[in-house]
C-alpha cells in the first residue's frame, strides 16, 4: 500500500509542468546548501577580504557571523517543516508577515541568487588568470573573461539536466574542497605550535585603523558573505523527499557544519601567519592561502588552487538551482511571468530559468569586470548580495516569530519562534548597517567607494520591487494572497499547512494525510471549495488548479527516474 501511495503520488506531482517531486535525498539537500556557502571560495576569498578590517581578531568576526545565522537558520528550519515549497523564505515571510512582504523577499533574494553565480564568475575569472600567470608569466594576468565564460556554460549545461544531475554535481565538488582545507587547517595549526593563542577571539589583533569592535563588525561583513547560503537547500522542498524533516537537517547541519569549518581554518591560517600581521592577508599573493601553501607544502598548493576553482563552480551552481526555483514558484503562482514555471518535458528543469540566470550572471560579471576590474567588481557584488541577503535573514527572523503566533499557537515554543529570532536579528543588524553604509552606531565602519555603492544598489532594486507589487496587489490580489502556496502537500499532524489554527484535539499520527490544504481566506481571495479527503496520496495543489492541463505520465526512457 505505501508503494502504491508513493507511485501515485509521482503520478501526481512528478510528471507534467512541474519539478521533480521526490528526485533528491538529505545527502543532495544538505550539499545544496552546503556548495551554495561555497567553503573553499569562502575560506580562501571571502573571508579574508575582512583581514584589512578586523586584522588578527579575524577569527571573532566569523564566530560572530556563526552565531547569527545559526538563530536564522532554526528560523528557516522551523519554517522549512510547516510550508516545504519552492518559493522557500518567500513563503515564509507571505504566511508569517504579509504577502506584499513576501513579494519582496522574493525579489530581493532573486536579486542576491542572481548575483551570487556573477561574483564567483569573476572569482573564478581571476583565480585562474592569477594562477596561470604566475606559473607560465607568458600569459596575461588580466586575461580572466574567457574563464568566466567558461564556467557560466559548465554551470548552464548541469542546471539542465535537472536537480539530479546538478545536485550529485555539487556534492562530489562540496566533498572534495571541505576536505582539503581541513587537511591543510590541521597542518598549519600543528605547524603554529605555542603560537597558538585565543586570543584572536578577542579585539586585542585589530588594526590601528579600524580598532576594537568597529573593525571586528566591518569584518564581519564579508564573514557573513561566506555564511551566505546555508538556506540554499530550501528552495528544493518540492523536488526532496520527505522535505518537512530533510530540509530542516540540511539547513541546520549545513550553517553548523561549514560554520565549524570557517571558524577553524581562519583560526589556523591567521595564528599560522601570526595575528599581529594579518591585516595584510588577503585572497591573493605571498600572504594567501595559496602564497602559504607554496612556500610551506610546495605541490599542496595546486589541491587549495583547484578546491577554489571547484568550489566557485559548485556555489555558482547551488546558486542558480536556488534562484531558478524561485522564479519558477513566483511563476506559477502568476506572480512573475508564467513561462518562468516552463519546465523541460524529459529533465523537469526550470529553462527560461536557466536562461535568465545565465544571461544575468554572464552579463553582470564581464560588464563590472570590465568597469572596475575583476577584483573590485566581485567586492562590489559581495557587498551587494550582503546588503541583500541579511536583508532577508531578518525579515525571515521575523516571520518564523509572526508565523507560530499568527497561525500556529498551539506548536509555538517561545524559545524557537520567539526568543531565537529576535537575537538573530540582534545580531544580523550591525552588518546590514555597515554593508548599506548606515553609520547608525559608534561602531558601524563606512565602506569606501565603489563598494559603498551597494546600499544604493539594493535601496533601488527595492524601490522596484515596491512598483511591481504595487501593480500586482490591485491587479491580482489573489495571486498574493496565496505566494508560494500550490506547490505544498498538505499533510495532517503537527505540520500541517498554514491555515492550521490552534489545536483543539490530538494530532493525528505521524504520515496520516487529509485533503489538500487551502490558504487562510484573506480579502480579495478567491473561494476555493474544500477538497475531500482521500485515503491514498494528497493531491498535489498543482493538478488540482481550475484550468490545470492534465498531467502525462514519465516517459519511458526518462533518465532522471532511473
Amino acid at each position: 500500500m505505501a508503494e502504491q501511495g508513493r507511485a501515485g503520488r509521482r503520478r501526481a506531482g512528478g510528471a507534467g509542468p512541474g519539478l521533480r517531486r521526490d528526485a533528491v535525498g538529505l545527502r543532495e539537500v544538505l550539499f545544496q546548501s552546503v556548495t551554495s556557502m561555497a567553503p573553499a571560495a569562502a575560506v580562501a576569498v571571502s573571508i579574508p577580504a575582512g583581514a584589512a578590517y578586523a586584522g588578527g581578531a579575524l577569527p571573532l568576526s566569523v564566530l560572530i557571523a556563526l552565531v547569527a545565522c545559526l538563530f536564522t537558520a532554526s528560523s528557516v528550519a522551523e519554517l522549512a517543516r510547516q510550508l516545504p515549497s519552492a518559493g522557500s523564505v518567500a513563503t515564509y515571510s507571505a504566511q508569517g508577515l504579509h504577502p506584499v512582504v513576501g513579494f519582496l523577499v522574493a525579489w530581493t533574494y532573486l536579486l542576491v541568487e542572481a548575483l551570487v553565480p556573477a561574483l564567483l564568475l569573476l572569482q573564478l575569472g581571476f583565480t585562474v588568470a592569477d594562477t596561470l600567470h604566475q606559473e607560465w608569466p607568458g600569459y596575461p594576468a588580466d586575461l580572466w573573461w574567457p574563464w568566466v565564460v567558461a564556467g557560466a556554460v559548465v554551470i548552464v549545461v548541469t542546471g539542465f539536466y535537472g536537480i539530479r544531475a546538478s545536485a550529485r554535481f555539487g556534492t562530489v565538488l562540496g566533498v572534495f574542497e571541505v576536505l582539503v582545507f581541513v587537511v591543510l587547517a590541521v597542518l598549519l595549526i600543528a605547524a603554529a605550535g605555542r603560537h597558538n593563542t585565543l586570543t584572536v577571539f578577542g579585539t586585542s589583533h585589530t588594526p590601528p585603523d579600524h580598532p576594537g569592535l568597529s573593525g571586528v563588525i566591518a569584518g564581519s561583513v564579508y564573514t557573513v558573505l561566506a555564511f551566505a547560503g546555508f538556506e540554499a537547500a530550501a528552495p528544493l522542498a518540492e523536488e526532496a523527499r520527505d522535505p518537512r524533516r530533510t530540509l530542516r537537517r540540511a539547513v541546520l547541519g549545513a550553517a553548523l557544519s561549514v560554520g565549524l569549518l570557517f571558524v577553524l581554518t581562519t583560526y589556523a591560517i591567521t595564528v599560522y601567519v601570526g595575528p599581529d600581521a594579518f591585516a595584510s592577508f588577503g585572497p591573493s599573493g605571498a600572504a594567501s592561502w595559496d602564497g602559504v601553501a607554496r612556500a610551506s607544502y610546495g605541490a599542496f598548493w595546486v589541491l587549495i588552487f583547484l578546491a577554489v576553482v571547484n568550489s566557485t563552480v559548485a556555489n555558482a551552481n547551488a546558486a542558480t538551482n536556488a534562484s531558478t526555483r524561485t522564479a519558477f514558484a513566483l511563476g506559477r503562482d502568476g506572480l512573475f511571468p508564467r513561462a518562468f514555471a516552463r519546465v523541460h518535458p524529459v529533465h523537469r528543469s526550470p529553462v527560461v530559468g536557466l536562461a535568465a540566470q545565465f544571461v544575468i550572471a554572464l552579463g553582470a560579471a564581464l560588464l563590472l569586470g570590465r568597469a572596475y576590474g575583476p577584483r573590485t567588481a566581485f567586492l562590489l557584488l559581495a557587498t551587494v548580495v550582503v546588503t541583500a541577503i541579511i536583508a532577508v535573514y531578518l525579515l525571515t527572523n521575523a516571520a518564523c516569530a509572526g508565523y507560530f503566533l499568527r497561525r500556529r499557537r498551539a506548536a509555538f515554543r517561545p524559545m524557537r519562534h520567539l526568543l531565537l529570532p529576535l537575537l538573530g536579528i540582534a545580531a544580523f543588524t550591525p552588518a546590514l548597517l555597515t554593508a548599506a553604509g548606515i553609520p547608525a552606531f559608534p561602531f558601524v565602519e563606512k565602506l569606501t567607494a565603489p563598494v559603498s555603492y551597494a546600499g544604493a544598489g539594493v535601496a533601488g532594486w527595492t524601490a522596484v520591487g515596491l512598483v511591481v507589487v504595487t501593480v500586482v496587489w490591485r491587479r491580482r490580489p489573489d495571486a498574493l494572497a496565496v505566494t508560494g502556496l500550490v506547490g505544498i502537500e498538505a499533510e495532517a499532524g503537527p505540520e500541517a499547512g498554514p491555515e492550521a489554527g490552534p489545536a483543539t484535539g490530538p494530532a493525528p499520527a505521524d504520515g496520516a494525510r487529509a485533503g489538500a490544504s487551502e490558504p487562510a481566506a484573506r480579502p480579495g481571495a478567491p473561494h476555493s471549495p474544500a477538497r475531500p479527503a482521500a485515503s491514498g496520496p494528497a493531491a498535489l495543489p498543482d493538478a488540482s488548479r481550475p484550468g490545470a492541463p492534465p498531467e502525462p505520465s514519465d516517459p519511458p526512457h526518462d533518465e532522471e527516474s532511473r
